[in-house]
């Protein structure tokens, strides 16, 4: 974790996923945010903050710093939710910028905060039509358990 941005540097892609209320962990190159709509418990956003809509233009230092961003991730997961595999996906179709939807994948149900939680494409390419049932609340506390399980620096 580097540096917070401010509001007007978040671009159009990180704004629709809830910037700055999703942020969940920031680096100088990227932003990782919970995904509002959870296809599955612990659905994220992976931003880039680079002004290119094409991976290949990111910076030599985003593409070194993904390394430390997708291992932070794995780990923070891996401890919050303990999840069977992870995706990470770069679709960019309706939102240009880069960035990944982060998926970890489940064989069975999990229960948060409540509510049950469900990966009805398992095991098989995620359903990313379906969302779980949460709320502001809900899906604050999952950004808050998560943020309990991110590595310190």
């Amino acid at each position: 974790m580097i540096e917070h941005l401010s509001f007007v540097d978040f671009n159009a892609t990180m704004r629709k996923f809830g910037a700055p209320q999703t942020i969940i962990s920031q680096y100088r190159h990227w932003t990782v945010m919970l995904r509002p709509a959870q296809a599955t418990l612990g659905a994220l956003i992976l931003a880039a903050h680079e002004p290119v809509q094409v991976f290949s233009q990111l910076s030599k230092e985003s593409f070194t710093e993904l390394h430390t961003v997708t291992g932070h991730i794995e780990f923070a997961l891996t401890t919050a939710f303990h999840y069977d595999k992870i995706n990470f996906l770069m679709l960019m179709m309706v939102d240009p910028d880069v960035h990944f939807h982060v998926l970890p994948r489940y064989a069975q149900q999990h229960q948060f905060a409540g509510r049950e939680f469900i990966d009805p494409g398992w095991p098989a390419v995620p359903n990313l039509g379906h969302s779980n049932a949460t709320d502001d609340a809900v899906n604050q506390l999952i950004v808050d358990h998560i943020q309990s399980c991110w590595p310190k620096p």
